[in-house]
């Protein structure tokens, strides 16, 4: 591993910080109670900014405005074509201010800089722009009634919606869950992570600048166990968006229940095996797995932190992860050179560190990595442990960081057999040249998403979401639309017609 040590902020002048209250109804508000919380930037440990906490009653506030926005606003009754236009607007507007939101998520999650103006904030903006193709284009079915009745349905926006989105992609997490439920007509509550509040702040005005109405959007920042919950528990918010953690998710569809049953969907934690079959180029697909661990420094829920190679090119794969993980540079995510930041607080910096240990205590071989660096904030070295066995800890649990398995396996079976033995099942990675078997391990994989020979292959038509402890429901494509609509069945008779 290599560190940088460059003083990036020479090259690049760190913002203001424009927006640190709440938004709600339009207008950016102080917090009932008053009180703030610290934004800490985890590059030196310092603060940031202190932002607006919002509780119980400013979630009702919120509500209110959305419900107000829903119920009597123009939104819902604007033609599509308006709503698309409002919405091409506000994706324009995400992209001309595109350093300083990047720059904003830098301090905020110790993303890079430079991916995140590059990459993250254009297809953040294309989500925007394909939902907002779709607006015009919800529509409902006519029935073949079978006696004499006449039936179609109709899609109608499903109300006030409460988006909790996690820290790890701010960015992404606001436009998944904001962009198909604008499109739809509903209006919504954004409750973004405590660590990761200023983007989310910042698309709020960029919406209203598009021209998106007083109580569509609006962003109420805080803690999950306060501002999260009361979202959660209100009796006149009519769905739940969350991505996060399998345990809050838990907790999130357990206060849906309790209050007015209102529907919850869930994008939750993962544990993702990444098969290398025998047949592949190891020089090309050794890459792409360290990548699938390192990315976003291991906090993405589909890293592929579970290595599976199969025994006749094992040694050689894992010489090709040691050589390239050597060469794998942490440090400020504002440097251009930097391939991996620090992890976005001192929780999860030491949550990872604990796995790294258990690792160590469990009898797993420590590769390379295995330490934090020497020197202010969040880093950790990338972490690579070989011949792991599945009941290892870090072979179960989830640990958001970067911290690879690297298994063998001799056959197709064997290995099927392993993936699938876990809670998770949100995504998979099949690598190799024989199409059977792509075919065959693909229908095998009990998992949301199967990228074969790619990984991090999203894209705004292609559902997103797991199976079993990795949630319901999916985000992007069509049916990311569809989860906030509801579907409704209109019957008339029909009398004398001359056909059913």
């Amino acid at each position: 591993m290599a560190e940088s040590n460059g003083n990036s902020e020479t090259q690049f002048q760190i913002p203001k910080i424009k927006f640190t209250k709440l938004f709600i109804n339009g207008e950016f508000v102080d917090s009932v109670s008053g009180n703030t919380f610290e934004t800490i930037d985890p590059r030196n440990e310092e603060v940031i900014a202190r932002i607006s906490e919002g509780d119980k009653e400013d979630v009702d506030l919120a509500v209110k405005a959305a419900r107000e926005a829903f119920d009597n606003g123009p939104w819902p009754r604007l033609s599509p074509s308006e709503r698309r236009r409002i919405m091409l607007k506000f994706a324009d507007l995400m992209v001309e201010n595109a350093e300083e939101i990047a720059a904003l998520d830098a301090m905020d999650a110790g993303k890079l800089f430079v991916p995140v103006k590059n990459m993250d904030i254009p297809a953040a903006a294309e989500v925007i722009r394909y939902y907002a193709g779709a607006a015009d284009k919800i529509h409902g079915t006519t029935l073949k009634m079978s006696r004499e009745l006449q039936g179609y349905t109709l899609l109608e926006p499903i109300g006030v919606v409460g988006h909790i989105i996690p820290w790890n992609f701010p960015t992404q997490m606001f436009v998944m869950k904001v962009a198909p439920a604008l499109a739809a007509g509903c209006t919504m509550i954004v409750k973004p992570a405590e660590q990761t509040p200023l983007s989310a702040l910042y698309y709020a005005q960029l919406a209203k600048q598009a021209g998106v109405p007083d109580g569509v959007i609006n962003v109420v920042t805080g803690f999950g166990s306060t501002a999260g919950a009361a979202l959660c528990s209100h009796m006149d918010v009519d769905k739940i968006s969350f991505t996060g953690s399998t345990e809050v998710g838990r907790l999130v569809m357990q206060a849906a229940a309790l209050s007015n049953l209102k529907p919850v969907s869930l994008e939750l934690g993962g544990k993702s095996p990444f098969i290398v079959f025998d047949d592949v180029d190891v020089d090309k697909v050794a890459p792409l797995a360290l990548v699938g661990i390192l990315y976003n420094k291991g906090e993405i829920c589909v890293a592929g932190s579970r290595l599976f190679i199969q025994e006749g090119i094992y040694d050689k794969f894992v010489n090709k992860l040691e050589e390239m993980a050597k060469t794998w540079v942490v440090g400020d995510p504002f440097d251009p050179n930097s391939h991996q930041g620090p992890q976005v607080d001192k929780k999860q910096y030491e949550k990872v560190l604990s796995y790294i240990e258990h690792g160590k205590r469990e009898g797993a071989k420590l590769l390379t990595g295995g330490n934090a660096l020497d020197r202010k904030g969040y880093f950790i070295e990338p972490t690579i442990f070989i011949d792991v066995e599945d009941d290892m800890t870090i072979a179960k649990e989830e640990i958001f960081g970067p911290v690879l398995a690297v298994m063998k396996f001799k056959t197709v079976e064997e290995v099927i057999k392993r993936a699938n033995c876990t809670n998770y099942g949100l995504a998979a990675g099949v690598m190799t040249n024989d199409l059977n078997i792509a075919n065959t391990v693909s229908r095998s994989i009990r998992a949301g998403v199967i990228w074969i020979n790619c990984y991090f292959a999203f894209d705004p038509d292609c559902p997103f979401g797991g199976y079993k402890c990795s949630g319901f429901e999916r985000d992007l494509g069509m049916e990311g639309l569809h989860k906030f609509l509801q579907v409704k069945s209109v019957v008339t008779p029909i009398y004398n017609s001359p056909w059913l």
